[in-house]
């Protein structure tokens, strides 16, 4: 008959290697937090958490430009205006923000995921054989035949992201310098130049594709480029939800009171 469970079981239920916390101890993978203020940047912890040991200098710098590009987009975003309407509504600014971030689904937030897996299986089929064209080639039928979009490539409201250039410009430089691979980079520019080709108007890579070739090139899983778009846009929602607070609206509605939503009808 068991005796029930000991302290040791419960301690092993919840044994984790992110963190230590005892009394007068507080260690993030193993080191010190006091060693790490004033020392390590926020994106420096980030990759630290995450990966186990630290970034180098060129890998951080990657990192942060990938996360300081998709901080923001405006009110368009749904994340925003949602998280504008909650603020508004009586509700903390922590439920405002989480209200923000609860929309960070599969549509609106998920691309660079999907972007990264779609890449991924380019970079698979080279390995294995196929020249890089032929792979993205295939890869982009494929994903096509699932869905007219494909993610990571194309903007509702850019014609050419704004992003793309320095983003990929960085991923570049860090190939040249051997910082990553640029695998994941080859194969955003293959299935970039398949969507340009014949078209009147290509469809460039956006930044989600961006991002995703950069997380894809220092090595994060395809789900850490969801949640990792999450701790990015957090900014945005924060910033917005705050300024919506200091504006003086209750209950504000996605359009203005003098606007009524068209009346359809009964059925």
């Amino acid at each position: 008959m068991s005796d029930g469970p000991t302290v040791r079981d419960v301690s092993d239920w919840w044994s984790t290697a992110v963190s230590r916390i005892e009394p007068d101890v507080i260690e993030l993978r193993g080191r010190p937090v006091q060693d790490l203020i004033g020392h390590t940047s926020f994106v420096g912890t980030i990759w630290l958490l995450l990966r186990g040991h630290p970034p180098t200098p060129a890998q951080e710098r990657l990192l942060e430009a990938a996360m300081v590009s998709g901080v923001d987009h405006g009110p368009h975003a749904p994340s925003i205006a949602v998280a504008r309407i909650a603020a508004t509504c009586g509700v903390g600014l922590n439920n405002a923000v989480a209200t923000g971030v609860n929309l960070l689904g599969d549509v609106h937030g998920g691309a660079g995921e999907q972007c990264m897996e779609m890449l991924a299986e380019v970079t698979s089929r080279t390995v294995a054989g196929d020249t890089l064209d032929r792979a993205a080639a295939s890869v982009v039928e494929d994903w096509r035949a699932r869905s007219k979009y494909l993610p990571g490539f194309g903007h509702r409201f850019h014609t050419v992201d704004p992003r793309r250039k320095p983003l990929l410009g960085l991923v570049e430089a860090a190939a040249a310098e051997g910082v990553v691979d640029g695998s994941y980079l080859h194969a955003a520019n293959a299935i970039e130049r398949i969507l340009a080709s014949g078209r009147q108007r290509p469809v460039p890579i956006n930044v989600d594709g961006c991002t995703a070739v950069i997380y894809g090139e220092l090595g994060f899983a395809p789900p850490l480029a969801r949640g990792l778009f999450v701790l990015s846009r957090s900014v945005g929602i924060l910033a917005h939800a705050w300024e919506e607070t200091g504006q003086g609206r209750r209950n504000k509605g996605p359009m203005p009171p003098s606007i009524l939503p068209t009346y359809l009808g009964t059925a």
